[in-house]
């Protein structure tokens, strides 16, 4: 637990004059909180930035609420003003302030990680996890692998990320073009809506609240409990980069994995693009997935391009005749410590089977031969895999540096052309983070949530995570050249959505979600009328009366 929960506690340091009062000399009546409420500078200066530290917007008070009945109080209390709004943080990863509240109310979610935490397992039914909106995935993912063998299906690569965080906006990753993204793979929910009612909704009931909520971007309440559906978990991934010189060869072969039935491909597929050069952050040496692992150039066809691809796939393996979790792991730290860490034909726990599976599979695709890289690791080290990066880019110091990244949902119709002018000219050098690009299968997403993707069964994800350094260029060039992507995008007629979407006006929030904004609108009139929930997203204006 991050947040310290004390009763009725009230943290106060020079703004003590402030205690309750807001701009227009409001009083903003927090008495019923059981958490913490703190009107100190050095809490609002905590949240004032996000990940993206692109904007600084700080809030008039910080709540850590201890439960879901302290946010209810919380909203209440906004409402009880003219002009008072109210924004969720979870772990502050959002790039552009969507978490902020402008001389608002910010609640820290993770106040409430731990409350509740409930997995259930009964003959006969799906095994599922009960957990707070507040807790992080990887915390989720430790809990249920390490407790009871179990895991949620579908991730996002990064998992230091709040449930409740996630399930407002998609939660993509390698598993989405199996089990679809995290909001669909969640069976009920707890919500605070901007009414202040907490409300229990699934699928069967209360379905209005529980599909808007799924991707709402927080517009029409706060998610403070998810049940999670799990499965078993496996014991171990084998971990595969495949390189391609061709962006043709590399979609037909991701498109053709992800549309194989479950069984018939890999557990997990994505891709990104690279710079064919040896810089060390936009290159060659970020493919290899072990120290000992060396790329060759010489491998590459004469031809090669600017910019090169990898496809990056997994699958998972599990042997219950065979060692037990703790063995495998332990046989693979050993590996490590003897600076051995790819494939063994004689390791106890890979099958021929699984190994005729991967050759069979691999034997499909069309990548540069020789430049094939693998390692076997451990399940939950694979999910934790970018955690790894964190803490080298935390050692560095470029984690606390501003990230202007750019999320993207591109139709397969356009993505070709997406490659010849963005990824082959306007990024050719690289944006000093990774490039994914990888297909996303539309079926998998349930149409009833409130996400907007393109046309068409198949898209793509496309995520520029850009982080800066000192020596490169200035932040506002990087997002300037962000906007010109857009830009390009649109003058082109791409099929496109931006994912994680932030907009200036209400005409591009219009056309973001297309036929579908009426139904948006109607979702607020109904649970948020006074617009006081996620004012960060800057799609709707606090009202000064409820909406009838």
């Amino acid at each position: 637990m991050i947040a310290c929960i004390e009763h009725s506690s009230f943290v106060h340091d020079s703004d003590a004059a402030e205690n309750g009062v807001v701009h227009g000399g409001e009083t903003l009546d927090l008495a019923g909180i059981r958490g913490t409420v703190d009107y100190s500078s050095s809490a609002k200066n905590s949240v004032a930035k996000d990940f993206g530290g692109l904007t600084r917007v700080p809030p008039r008070v910080l709540v850590r609420p201890a439960d879901s009945g302290d946010i209810a109080v919380a909203v209440r209390a906004a409402a009880a003003t003219a002009t008072v709004t109210v924004a969720a943080r979870g772990n502050g990863h959002s790039i552009n302030g969507q978490a902020a509240a402008n001389n608002g109310l910010v609640l820290d979610m993770q106040g409430i990680s731990e409350h509740p935490f409930r997995v259930v397992v009964s003959s006969g039914a799906e095994p599922y996890a009960d957990v707070s909106g507040g807790a992080l995935w990887e915390d989720v993912l430790k809990r249920c692998v390490s407790g009871f063998g179990l895991a949620p299906r579908s991730w996002t690569d990064y998992l230091a990320l709040t449930v409740g965080g996630t399930l407002s906006n998609a939660g993509v990753s390698g598993q989405a073009f199996r089990y679809g993204p995290q909001l669909s793979n969640v069976t009920e929910l707890e919500v605070v809506t901007g009414r202040g009612e907490t409300v229990i909704c699934s699928p069967s009931d209360n379905s209005d609240l529980f599909f808007a909520v799924l991707g709402g971007l927080g517009q029409f309440g706060i998610i403070t409990r998810a049940r999670i559906p799990l499965q078993k978990a496996p014991h171990m991934v084998r971990w595969i980069r495949l390189v391609y010189s061709e962006f043709d060869e590399f979609t037909r072969d991701a498109e053709f994995l992800v549309s194989q039935p479950q069984g018939d491909s890999f557990d997990y597929v994505e891709g990104f693009v690279f710079v064919n050069s040896n810089d060390p952050v936009n290159g060659w040496p970020s493919v290899p997935l072990d120290p000992d692992q060396v790329f060759d150039p010489d491998s590459l066809p004469p031809n090669s391009g600017s910019v090169l691809y990898c496809l990056e796939v997994a699958l998972h393996f599990d042997h219950r005749d065979g060692p037990s979790t703790v063995s495998l792991v332990k046989f693979v730290v050993a590996l490590k410590a003897h600076g051995v860490y790819s494939f063994c034909e004689t390791d106890p726990f890979w099958g021929e089977s699984d190994h005729t599976v991967v050759e069979q599979l691999l034997g499909r695709l069309r990548f540069v031969r020789g430049l094939r890289f693998e390692v076997d690791v451990p399940y939950m080290e694979f999910l934790l895999r970018v955690k790894r990066a964190e803490e080298a880019a935390k050692a560095t110091g470029i984690w606390e540096a501003p990230h202007p990244w750019l999320n993207l949902f591109v139709s397969k119709r356009d993505i070709v052309d997406f490659d010849r002018t963005v990824f082959k000219d306007i990024l050719k050098g690289g944006i000093g983070g990774p490039m994914l690009v990888y297909p996303l299968l539309r079926s998998r997403w349930d149409r009833r949530t409130s996400v907007v993707i393109p046309e068409g069964e198949i898209f793509y994800i496309v995520a520029l995570l850009r982080f800066t350094s000192p020596k490169g260029p200035p932040v506002a060039e990087l997002v300037g050249q962000n906007k010109e992507i857009v830009r390009l995008c649109t003058k082109k007629g791409y099929d496109f959505k931006l994912y994680l979407p932030h907009y200036q006006s209400r005409e591009e929030w219009k056309q973001h979600f297309g036929n579908r904004w009426t139904r948006f609108v109607e979702m607020k009139a109904g649970f948020d009328p006074m617009a006081i929930l996620a004012p960060g997203q800057k799609i709707f204006s606090r009202n000064h009366q409820i909406i009838s």
